[in-house]
């Protein structure tokens, strides 16, 4: 579809599988821009399969693929009818490099198209996806699923996304596109790039695709211009999020401090400069703080096209959080004991992470300090660093630290960290039966309005839908009903 009018409301890409199809649904069919989440897309695409995909909705959806040989490839390795035993581990999939493997890059184009189609079926409404720039070996394969499936909006933050208005571009017309990977050590004279080709995955029957809009999630103006203005393709607009916004938060500028509780020390330097924002002509929306609609108006005032809610959307009905989670945190709320910690250690990437302080969780101490430490089998966070021979190494700070010490890190960086891949599909059911035979742990992230989520009930009520929230923002604005 061709979109034409600005979303006031864009609800935010959270975790892994929280922004799932029904939440991004729901949001879209009221006319907002509903997004989900893109990362680990094929681990929670095989895994809802080995759950016997109740419902039908990923076989729905791979039977929409447009290279059935590789649904049926995908649903013949993966699929249970029926579900796996509750005790049985997943089958893992091969881990993500810089040259994947036909199965594994199949498997990642047909996993984002599902996710996207799905969030998409019976409506007109738009959807987007969101990305992160730090997890980029999986990102062209992704991007081109999202685009077979007709996705909107591409959003991306975590890093500085400079060639995808480019990747973009020539995706949408068919060609094969690169993407320059960060790897620790290379040298000046070191090309790492990931490659894809859509004719290989196609088997020739290549296409031109509707190009999405991409929007750069930001936290500084500097960087905003730069994306702007200095790019061979700019970028159509920008969310400028504030560290207030769950999941990870950009670093402080200078250096770090931390505050009593063991906090990142935000300051005046880290304060985007919005009037500059505004200057570039780009439609840019505000994030971290202004689920309300007061400072909708103030977003509006400030020359914002309007704003992104993550936190709000993420304990609403149709979000991917398991039940139970969703009845703790808003119970919380309700009686003002939600509370959320910046951790400055625990993600394996290095940027800060918001964590929602929920007893049996990864945020407890104690369910820390008992967990193993596993090698890893899912690897979205991992570093690539230069091997000594020249050839791309991986290793995870959370990973066993004489793992992790062998290939070259130091053992001071894996004080405090948490296997937050696992932790994340723990969240929305999909967690790992752990090699000692006990369950992934949970590691809940929210933004600092969680305090604030018990708002969004209805009368009454004890859960809350995204229309409801839609509703309180934009009373004007909202066709959902509850």
């Amino acid at each position: 579809m061709i979109v034409t009018v600005l979303p006031v409301l864009i609800q935010g890409g959270m975790g892994i599988a929280v922004s799932d199809w029904r939440l991004a649904r729901a949001v879209s069919e009221t006319g907002q821009l509903g997004v989900v989440s893109g990362t680990a897309l094929d681990t929670v695409m095989v895994r809802r399969l080995q759950l016997g995909d109740p419902g039908g909705h990923i076989r729905r959806a791979l039977a929409a693929f447009p290279v059935p040989e590789a649904s049926e490839r995908i649903l013949e390795r993966y699929f249970v009818d029926g579900g796996k035993p509750a005790d049985q581990r997943f089958k893992r999939t091969s881990m993500r490099r810089e040259k994947p493997s036909r199965n594994l890059e199949d498997l990642i184009v047909a996993a984002n198209f599902v996710e996207v189609y799905l969030a998409k079926e019976g409506h007109h409404g738009p959807v987007g996806i969101n990305h992160l720039e730090k997890l980029q070996t999986p990102t062209l394969a992704s991007l081109y699923g999202a685009m077979l499936a007709g996705v909107d909006y591409v959003t991306m933050g975590a890093g500085i996304p400079r060639e995808i208005p480019v990747v973009l571009d020539r995706l949408a017309a068919g060609l094969a596109v690169e993407l320059k990977l960060d790897v620790k050590g290379a040298s000046a004279d070191d090309r790492f790039r990931a490659r894809f080709d859509p004719a290989e995955v196609m088997n020739g029957a290549v296409a031109p695709l509707p190009r999405p809009k991409f929007i750069a999630i930001v936290s500084s103006h500097v960087l905003a211009g730069m994306l702007a203005g200095k790019l061979e393709t700019p970028v159509d607009g920008f969310i400028v999020e504030a560290p207030t916004a769950g999941g990870h938060n950009a670093p402080p500028r200078g250096k770090l401090k931390l505050n009593e509780a063991g906090e990142p020390i935000y300051g005046d330097r880290d304060v985007p400069d919005l009037a500059a924002i505004a200057k570039l002509g780009l439609p840019f929306w505000l994030a971290g703080g202004y689920a309300d609609p007061d400072r909708i108006s103030e977003a509006l005032e400030l020359g914002a096209a309007g704003i992104q809610v993550g936190t709000a959307f993420a304990y609403c009905e149709e979000s991917g959080f398991d039940s139970d989670v969703k009845r703790q945190v808003v119970e919380l709320s309700r009686r003002s004991e939600a509370k959320v910690f910046t951790d400055p250690l625990a993600s394996p990437s290095g940027f800060p992470f918001k964590v929602v302080e929920l007893e049996g969780s990864l945020s407890d101490p104690d369910v820390y300090e008992a967990r193993p430490r596993e090698t890893c089998e899912l690897g979205y966070l991992r570093t690539a660093y230069r091997n000594d021979d020249g050839k791309i190494g991986w290793r995870c700070p959370s990973e066993p630290v004489d793992d992790y010490v062998r290939r070259g890190g130091a053992p001071e960086d894996t004080i405090g960290r948490k296997c937050v891949c696992g932790s994340l599909l723990a969240n929305v059911g999909l967690g790992q039966i752990q090699q000692a035979g006990t369950p992934e742990p949970m590691l809940i992230t929210s933004g600092n309005q969680v305090t604030d989520v018990a708002k969004f009930l209805p009368p009454g009520a004890d859960t809350y839908r995204a229309a409801d929230v839609i509703r309180h923002l934009l009373p004007n604005r909202t066709n959902g009903d509850r």
